[in-house]
């Protein structure tokens, strides 16, 4: 898929696009959960499809590795939209979790967002 191509103006405005679905989704899960007459689960599949698809594309580009505080919060996020979507009781709690959960691990700074570093390769000393 040349169109998608890593880096390109496409996949660029793709990932705009598909940024602004999630947000949406955000928001339409929010309104069902806190009481809108709107389902809950088409939102809860349209965060978790959108979710995944950027988490795929993030690997792809090395934005993110899963064994990093990132990467593993965004593992744990997309569980509990699943949950959210099979348990309607819970929705709320776990709906602020997520915002607030997402809010601290997407602007913490890149120390602890990519924690923990693999260790810088040392060249050996030489004792004669």
């Amino acid at each position: 898929m040349r169109w998608l191509a890593r880096d390109s103006e496409a996949e660029r405005w793709f990932s705009v696009l598909l940024r602004s679905l999630h947000l949406a989704g955000v928001v339409w899960l929010g309104a069902a959960v806190l009481g809108a007459p709107a389902g809950h689960r088409g939102a809860a599949l349209l965060v978790l499809g959108s979710g995944l698809v950027m988490l795929v594309m993030d690997l792809r580009a090395g934005r993110i590795a899963l064994h990093e505080v990132a990467g593993a919060a965004v593992l744990v996020k997309l569980a509990l939209v699943v949950w959210m979507a099979l348990d309607a009781t819970h929705a709320v709690v776990i709906f602020w979790a997520l915002v607030l959960g997402s809010a601290v691990t997407s602007h913490a700074p890149k120390s602890f967002r990519h924690w923990p570093r693999p260790a810088r390769s040392v060249a050996p000393s030489r004792s004669d």
